[in-house]
């Protein structure tokens, strides 16, 4: 699923200068990216969540992989692939080993294991050549936490691959689409809508969203909310009450996931995304360039993305309160609103449009291929890790 949606795009591009391999667990993920990127696929699996034997027996696979194929780069994008994959790289001799930090799931935990999760990160690190955070926040907790003490790169302006602002926009969505969307879903056209795009779990706060959406259709009658995404109970589910409420609800509209989010976008006013912890969440960059303000945590990615007064708002994690004040305002305050709105597209267009991610991601490339910090032969091949 990293592969398919979070580096869409970027494989191919880079395949124009390397041989790319992309390597994850066979699915209809990697079939997609196998058929729309025209790159080269290897089927190893990965488990998500700790297994020591399933992860050995993957180290293994991986390790054999890297000794036949004799890659120049070693890429790696998620915790547990990292891990393994800087591991399997190191002990093959890749020369080149870089590994993205998306986000980190440490400073959220405590005790045994926040340092089982940090012992991990360290370990990547160690054994990677380069390091990329994904944003500001994400290389702060790496320097506050001491995970390394390497040189830390920040690709253009943050992001792992950017956003193709040609398809997340208002143009190409047709009238007619999201006037049936709104009939399908009973949205007025005097209704304020708020939509929420992600997997709809506690640490994404979706606990506290519902709890202050219901105060807030006390209030204001002509006011919707949009989520879009799958609940995932085995991983982090919702309470009791929070379910009740989107069951029983008819202002709260939960359409499970979409493939394409768009049409999405283009019915709604503006974006709430409440979260405990992201890396540099995609969703506020793609509801930016469609042109909504977002109301935001002031956590990493998201407090980069986001500019209180010039293009969204931010509150703290877990702020009920200030969660509602922020909803109220922006369906009260319409010069404010108008504002954030204006200034929404051209915020993201500026700074994270995804040719260049891209651009300076193959500039990378080509500084370590010339032999900055290792000396090695002119780089033929590419391994990208999910």
């Amino acid at each position: 699923m990293s592969l398919n949606y979070l580096l869409k795009g970027q494989l191919s591009f880079l395949n124009e200068h390397y041989e790319v391999i992309a390597v994850s667990g066979e699915d209809h993920h990697l079939h997609e990216v196998r058929e729309r990127e025209n790159v080269r696929t290897e089927n190893v699996k990965i488990q998500r969540n700790i297994s020591l034997l399933k992860d050995l027996k993957s180290l293994w696979v991986l390790y054999f992989l890297f000794r036949k194929e004799k890659p120049q780069i070693v890429h790696s994008i998620t915790p547990k692939a990292g891990l393994l994959s800087m591991l399997a790289a190191k002990m093959a001799g890749v020369p080149i080993r870089i590994h993205t930090f998306t986000g980190l799931i440490f400073p959220e935990k405590r005790g045994f294991l926040q340092q089982i999760l940090i012992l991990m990160d360290c370990l990547i690190c160690f054994c990677a050549t380069d390091i990329f955070p994904e944003g500001e926040g994400v290389k702060s907790d790496l320097i506050k936490y001491k995970i390394t003490s390497k040189p830390l790169k920040i690709i253009a302006n943050g992001n792992v691959n950017g956003i193709d602002t040609a398809y997340f926009s208002e143009d190409q969505v047709l009238l007619s689409e999201r006037e049936d969307l709104k009939k399908e879903l009973g949205i007025d056209s005097n209704d304020f809508v708020f939509i929420f795009v992600g997997r709809l779990v506690g640490d994404k706060g979706i606990n506290e969203l519902v709890s202050v959406f219901k105060e807030v259709t006390y209030q204001n009658k002509n006011v919707k909310l949009v989520l879009v995404g799958p609940l995932e109970s085995d991983l982090d589910r919702l309470n009791s009450q929070t379910l009740k409420e989107i069951e029983n609800n008819d202002a709260i509209l939960s359409v499970g996931f979409k493939k394409d989010v768009r049409t999405y976008f283009a019915i709604s006013d503006a974006l709430v995304f409440p979260s405990y912890r992201e890396g540099f969440p995609n969703v506020v960059l793609q509801s930016g360039a469609m042109g909504l303000p977002a109301i935001v945590t002031n956590i990493n990615g998201s407090n980069e993305i986001i500019k209180p007064g010039i293009n969204g708002l931010i509150i703290e994690a877990k702020d009920k309160v200030a969660l509602q004040q922020a909803m109220q305002e922006l369906m009260k305050d319409k010069r404010l609103y108008e504002i954030l709105k204006f200034n929404a597209r051209e915020f993201i267009t500026s700074r994270y449009e995804q040719k260049m991610v891209w651009e300076h991601l193959l500039l990378e490339y080509k500084r370590k291929e010339n032999g900055e910090n290792t000396k090695i032969n002119p780089c033929n091949y590419g391994s990208f890790i999910a």
